[in-house]
């Protein structure tokens, strides 16, 4: 079983920066792929970012490359997202999540999810 718990969301201006945190509990934390997710307000669950057991592998939504990083440290058991020149269509409610067999950009596949965080970017 893993808990995840968000945090760092936050109201700010357009062109401000965030960076959200995804802490798990569980030993075998280090053993698994984690991703990001974003749901705005009246829209799907779209993926924002994924990173592999070790962190050597990550992948990006095309929209986001460039202005988002994903990174995670193991000895903490702590996932982030390093969100840049945020834009008002950044405004969601963030989650972290974990897949247990694949790294995966594909939410279905992702078993444990934390409760969100919301992020507001106002224009």
């Amino acid at each position: 079983q893993v808990q995840l718990v968000e945090s760092g969301g936050g109201l700010v201006q357009a062109g401000a920066s965030l960076r959200l945190s995804c802490a798990a509990s569980g030993r075998t934390f280090s053993r698994y792929a984690m991703g990001w997710f974003r749901q705005a307000p009246g829209k799907e669950r779209e993926f924002v970012a994924a990173i592999s057991y070790s962190g050597g592998v990550t992948h990006y939504a095309d929209s986001l490359k460039g202005r988002f990083t994903i990174s995670r440290d193991n000895g903490k058991n702590t996932m982030y997202l390093q969100m840049n020149s945020l834009r008002s269509e950044d405004t969601a409610v963030y989650y972290c999540a974990v897949a247990t067999r694949i790294l995966t950009t594909n939410s279905r596949d992702y078993e444990y999810w934390g409760q969100g965080t919301q992020v507001t970017v106002s224009s």
